[in-house]
């Protein structure tokens, strides 16, 4: 008796693990909006960034702002989460022990004019990091996600991005890719990829805001051999300047807001 019960509970454990192995995967890109430490640093132009700066980047605003960034992560609550504009694996390592979740990260330094990065935020039983490429404005991450093997493409410029695009294909074929950021490609199906962002922008959403309208700068790009829902754009009232309309920026104008960003994230689900 003991035993049969002892095998129940093993199958009903195993149909519990295959049952989470089938949740869909969400995924999000998110320009966080310069976020510098307050130091200067010695092979580029921050010295807005410092206390002594035109910006006056304090400690204290150094700290609003990552939490303010980690607050926006919770929000999503997903496993993966991209991150454009950070400046070192320190600020990476800040924002990560700010968010509840317990993330990963993986940073890269792309020795940019800006100084500018990109990071990856992840939860470590989910996603499993294989290899990594970075390049001009851009950071391919791939790994293991569930049976996939998935390659993120980070982009911070869009025609860059068709160009990394190209390589990945000729030369890692077994990767799914999925191409995040700054990316807009004039035909993805002829790259083998399907715009998740397409539908958002067309129903009127957007990342950013420009002469009154919202304008999809930043998109996700989904491998076709993905099973992925339509992306969309992560929007809360408290990410909006309710008086403007746009989004609550950390800094406008030179003048200090103490908001989130100027731009909203984009989030997919593999499933």
């Amino acid at each position: 008796m003991k035993i049969r019960r002892l095998i129940t509970s093993v199958l009903l454990c195993a149909g519990c693990c295959a049952a989470l192995g089938q949740r869909p995967v969400g995924i999000a890109f998110y320009d966080v909006d310069r976020i510098y430490d307050t130091l200067p640093a010695l092979f580029y132009d921050d010295a807005d960034y410092t206390p002594e700066g035109r910006l006056r980047w304090t400690s204290e605003r150094y700290t609003r702002k990552i939490r303010n960034t980690a607050a926006v992560i919770d929000s999503m609550a997903l496993p993966l989460v991209a991150l454009w504009g950070v400046e070192n694996v320190e600020v990476v390592r800040d924002i990560a022990a700010a968010c509840e979740g317990e993330y990963s990260y993986l940073h890269r330094t792309l020795n940019s004019l800006d100084g500018m990065d990109f990071a990856l935020l992840y939860y470590g039983d989910l996603f499993f990091p294989t290899y990594d490429e970075p390049g001009r404005r851009y950071l391919y991450i791939e790994g293991e996600l569930g049976r996939d093997t998935v390659g993120l493409v980070l982009c911070g410029d869009a025609r860059m991005a068709r160009w990394v695009v190209k390589d990945l294909r000729e030369e890692r074929p077994h990767a799914k890719l999925i191409v995040m950021g700054r990316s807009d490609f004039p035909a993805p199906e002829t790259w083998g990829l399907h715009d998740a962002t397409r539908r958002a922008e067309q129903a009127g959403r957007g990342t950013v805001r420009r002469g009154g309208r919202w304008q999809m700068r930043d998109r996700i790009l989904a491998d076709t051999a993905l099973k992925t829902s339509e992306g969309d754009v992560f929007a809360r009232r408290y990410l909006v300047d309710q008086k403007t309309g746009n989004p609550f920026p950390t800094y406008s104008r030179g003048a200090y807001r103490g908001g989130y960003g100027y731009s909203l994230p984009v989030f997919v689900y593999i499933r």
